[in-house]
């Protein structure tokens, strides 16, 4: 089942039914699902075989869409400023949440990882989906994140619900993250 391939408007289905999804970003492939389903994030965590405590990135296609979920107001104005002129690309902003935002995304903490994506495949399925979705390495903990859709672990692939047709951006690496509030470069 994992590896059909699924076009923009079938990922948009398949998240919208509770679906998890394998899709390419920048620069490696992501796991994907609908952030407000509990059910979804939770399946696609223990397929990660990663700790809900420690919170996921969500993705969407321009700074509009994390509305209501980021706490701005808490932010000095200049760094609003900087997050929003880094965005759309790979850049990653652990923003303080609104009170919107589930624990299964912030996990332990008071902040949501959040980035606004340019690459085709992510920003399109955004758009398409209404809103960011989950955005986290098609990895199971400990292994390397894949770069190419071939690098993706049998055991993902046939655990997820498809996987969107398209290839990474390019770079060499996940997006880095950076503390919105402090502008210290996480990783």
């Amino acid at each position: 089942m994992g590896d059909a391939r699924l076009s923009i408007d079938a990922a948009v289905a398949c998240l919208r039914g509770g679906g998890v999804i394998a899709y390419p970003t920048e620069g490696v492939w992501g796991l994907g699902c609908d952030p407000l389903d509990e059910a979804a994030v939770l399946r696609l965590l223990a397929l990660k075989q990663r700790a809900v405590d420690k919170g996921v990135i969500l993705v969407g296609a321009s700074a509009a869409q994390f509305d209501g979920l980021a706490d701005w107001a808490a932010l000095a104005p200049a760094r609003v400023a900087e997050i929003r002129a880094s965005w759309p690309g790979p850049h990653t902003w652990i923003v303080p949440a609104s009170e919107r935002v589930p624990r299964w995304i912030t996990g332990t903490h008071d902040g949501v990882a959040l980035r606004a994506s340019a690459h085709p495949v992510v920003a399109a399925l955004c758009i398409a989906f209404g809103g960011p979705i989950v955005s986290t390495s098609a990895n199971t903990a400990g292994a390397p994140a894949p770069r190419a859709f071939d690098g993706l672990e049998a055991a993902i692939r046939d655990a997820v619900d498809g996987c969107v047709e398209g290839e990474t951006g390019g770079r060499d690496g996940p997006s880095d993250i950076r503390d919105a509030r402090s502008g210290a470069v996480l990783r």
